[in-house]
């Protein structure tokens, strides 16, 4: 008979491979999650086909306010998203006037996020705040060119080694709520959390003047991980195919 010596490794149980697949919610949504909750049990006492349509919707809010881990490449040069969605946007225009980056137009990449994104925002490069502006505004379809200067938003601009980087977060059709974590003058890593916007939006990345943008438009971005640009890379640009 063979004696095996017992495993260091504990057989992982069922809740733990579990909650390894349900990514952590961030604070701003505990309040929202509660009232669907509590709006899904008083909808049971009315009626109970309605009590599931109010947990499908208490599910559906507790997604919206995750929060998952995310793998932010770290050389110096690269700029990364700060928003996943799609990218609606790759073209040229004028920074607004609140963030202080000229009267020229500079390249700017436009990131959408549906109601089903993950709206935590991160930080597309490592630097020091310079400037944050809040602007009150509209709220019309996040995705209109227009959105850019009608609609509630707010402002930073990221000073870096290879130049500022204007970054605005822009509340959309159903987005009544934009919040930023951070302040003027803190020094923020590449892919760190520095806000979110509730339901809906999009952000809009100014890059310094003759940054060639690395993505195209329609493309799926992931905040903290896909690469907008590199000032590092002497590249005209690329190339893309779509399927």
């Amino acid at each position: 008979m063979v004696f095996l010596p017992p495993s260091d490794q504990q057989p992982m149980s069922i809740a733990n491979s579990i909650r390894g697949q349900i990514p952590p919610i961030h604070p701003e949504g505990y309040p929202f999650i509660g009232g669907f909750a509590l709006a899904s049990l008083i909808l049971f006492w009315l009626w109970t086909p309605l009590g599931w349509i109010g947990t499908l919707l208490t599910i559906w809010c507790a997604l919206f306010f995750r929060n998952p881990p995310r793998v932010t490449p770290l050389r110096d040069g690269l700029v990364v998203a700060p928003a996943d969605g799609r990218v609606s946007m790759v073209t040229h225009a004028l920074p607004p006037a609140e963030l202080g980056l000229g009267d020229r137009p500079l390249p700017r990449v436009s990131i959408f996020m549906s109601v089903f994104n993950c709206h935590v925002n991160r930080s597309p490069a490592a630097g020091r705040i310079e400037r944050i502006a809040y602007r009150p505004g509209a709220f019309i379809n996040a995705e209109l060119d227009k959105a850019s200067e009608d609609n509630e938003r707010n402002s930073l601009v990221i000073s870096t080694p290879n130049g500022r980087i204007g970054v605005i977060q822009i509340a959309g059709l159903v987005a009544r709520r934009i919040v930023c974590f951070v302040r003027e003058g803190q020094s923020i890593g590449a892919g760190e959390r520095f806000g979110l916007i509730r339901f809906g939006s999009r952000l809009d990345v100014f890059l310094p003047e003759g940054t060639k943008p690395l993505v195209a438009e329609g493309q799926t971005a992931i905040a903290g991980e896909t690469v907008l640009a590199d000032f590092r890379l002497a590249d005209p640009g690329r190339s893309y195919r779509a399927d």
